[in-house]
C-alpha cells in the first residue's frame, strides 16, 4: 500500500515538474525570425539617355548609359551594412549558398546594386580573405533576359509604359502586339521588370485610367508644363510620354547630385514638377482607376511569388532564409499598390520593402513589413489594411487574395 502511495507521489510530482517545464518555456520562448524577402530600388546611376538640347552628353562616352555611379555604389553598399545589422543574428556571418538567393533584373544597375548589397551584407571574414588586397568575394546574382521579364528593351528604366498621355489617350504605334512566343511565356518568368505592358487587358486599364475624368483633371494643370519641357528639352510635344517623363526627371537628378551645370531652366520649381507629374503618372500605371485589376496583373505577381517563399519557410526543413530581389522604383510601387500601403511618393534610390515572417511563442506564424526610404532613418512600419501590424499569415493572405491570379495569361486577353 505505502509503495503504490509512494509510486503515485513520484508520478504526481513528476507531473507536477513537466507542467512547471511547460509553463516555464511559454514564458520564457521569444518569438523566432523565420524568413525575409527584400525588395530594393537600385541605386544613383548615369543617365539612360539625354534630352536633345542636354550639354552633358560626353557623360555617356565617358561612364555609359544606366551605370551605377560611385554614389549609387556607397548606398547599395550601406543598404547590405544595414541588413547585415538588422539580421545579424539570424544570418550566418558568412554567405552560405542554402540561406539566400539573389534575383535582379536583367539591367547593368540592378545586377551592380545587387553585388554592392551583398559586399556590405557579408563583409569578409579573416578565413575568407584570398587576397589582401581585395576584401571582396564573388556571390552569385541570378537574372533572366529582358524579353523573358518583360516586353521592354534592354537598359531602360522601369517603371513607365510608352503610352502617351499628353491628350489621356494612347497612340495607336504604342500598342504592344504580342507575338506568339510572348503568350507562351511563362508567369515565374514575369516577376521584376514592371509594368508587364505585353498584357493586352492591362493596357486597356492604362488607357482608361487615362481617360477617366479624375485622373484628366489632375493632368490638365500639367498640359502648358508639358509645352514647357517640349521647347526646353528639344522633345517634340508628343514625344513626351510617361518613360520619358520619368527619364527626364532622372537625367536632371543626375546632373544636379553630380553637380554639372544645369540649363538655366531647369530650376528647383522645375524639378520639383517634374518629380510630382512623374508620381501622378506611377499612380495612374499602378492603381488610380480599378487598382485591384491592375495590381493582379502586375504587382501581385511579384507579391505571389513572395507569399509562396514565405509558406514554404514554414516547413522544419527549410534552410533557406532570404530572398532578395533587386528591381526598379516601378517594382516596388507595383507591390506596395497591390498590397494598398503606397506613400504616393517615388522611391529613392535605394529604397526597400521588407518581408519578416516570424513564428510567435504559440506558434502562429506572423507577417510584419517595412519599407526604408531614408538611410539616416529607421524603416517605416507598414500595416497592410484590414490586419494589425502583426499580422497572422493566413489573415494577410486572405488579405491579399484579390489580387493573386491564377490564370495570368487568360486573365490578360481581352
Amino acid at each position: 500500500m505505502r509503495s503504490r502511495q509512494l509510486v503515485c507521489g513520484i508520478w504526481s510530482l513528476c507531473f507536477t515538474f513537466c507542467l512547471f517545464c511547460v509553463f516555464l518555456h511559454q514564458t520564457t520562448a521569444k518569438r523566432k525570425l523565420k524568413f525575409v524577402s527584400v525588395v530594393f530600388r537600385h541605386g544613383d546611376l548615369t543617365p539612360q539617355e539625354f534630352f536633345p538640347t542636354d550639354k552633358h552628353k560626353e557623360v555617356a562616352r565617358q561612364y555609359g548609359y544606366g551605370q551605377l555611379t560611385k554614389l549609387g555604389i556607397q548606398q547599395q553598399y550601406e543598404l547590405g551594412q544595414y541588413m547585415r545589422r538588422r539580421y545579424s543574428h539570424f544570418l550566418s556571418v558568412v554567405y552560405k549558398q542554402s540561406e539566400i538567393y539573389v534575383q535582379s533584373t536583367d539591367c547593368d544597375q540592378t545586377l551592380m546594386s545587387a553585388q554592392a548589397s551583398l559586399a556590405g551584407l557579408y563583409p569578409l571574414t579573416q578565413g575568407q580573405i584570398w587576397n589582401p588586397r581585395i576584401l571582396w568575394q564573388p556571390i552569385p546574382v541570378h537574372t533572366v533576359p529582358l524579353s523573358h521579364d518583360n516586353a521592354h528593351s534592354p537598359g531602360v528604366e522601369s517603371g513607365a509604359s510608352s503610352d502617351t498621355v499628353t491628350d489621356g489617350r494612347t497612340p495607336s504605334n504604342s500598342q504592344i502586339h504580342l507575338a506568339s512566343i510572348n503568350t507562351a511565356i511563362t508567369l515565374s518568368k514575369q516577376l521584376l521588370y514592371l509594368p508587364f505592358s505585353h498584357c493586352p487587358k492591362y493596357n486597356e486599364l492604362l488607357r482608361e485610367t487615362f481617360a477617366t475624368r479624375d485622373f484628366q483633371r489632375q493632368f490638365k494643370q500639367y498640359r502648358p508644363f508639358l509645352k514647357f519641357l517640349a521647347s526646353h528639352t528639344g522633345y517634340p510635344l508628343k514625344k513626351l510620354n510617361t518613360e520619358r517623363i520619368w527619364k527626364l526627371s532622372d537625367i536632371l537628378q543626375y546632373e544636379d547630385i553630380n553637380n554639372y551645370t544645369l540649363p538655366v531652366w531647369a530650376t528647383h520649381g522645375v524639378r520639383t514638377k517634374l518629380i510630382k507629374l512623374s508620381e501622378l503618372l506611377l499612380q495612374a500605371e499602378f492603381g488610380f482607376h480599378k487598382q485591384i485589376q491592375k495590381s493582379r496583373l502586375q504587382g501581385g505577381i511579384l507579391l505571389k511569388t513572395i507569399l509562396k517563399h514565405i509558406s514554404d519557410a514554414r516547413r522544419p526543413s527549410h534552410q533557406q532564409k532570404m530572398v532578395m530581389y533587386s528591381a526598379h522604383a516601378a517594382t516596388i510601387v507595383a507591390l506596395q499598390m497591390a498590397l494598398n500601403v503606397f506613400n504616393g511618393k517615388l522611391p529613392p534610390y535605394s529604397a526597400c520593402h521588407f518581408f519578416e515572417l516570424y513564428q510567435e511563442k504559440n506558434g502562429q506564424y506572423t507577417i510584419e513589413m517595412y519599407y526604408r526610404n531614408n538611410s539616416l532613418r529607421d524603416p517605416h512600419p507598414l500595416t497592410l489594411p484590414g490586419c494589425k501590424f502583426h499580422c497572422p499569415l493566413e489573415r494577410f493572405t486572405h488579405l491579399v487574395s484579390p489580387v493573386l491570379t491564377q490564370h495570368w495569361t487568360r486573365e490578360c486577353r481581352i
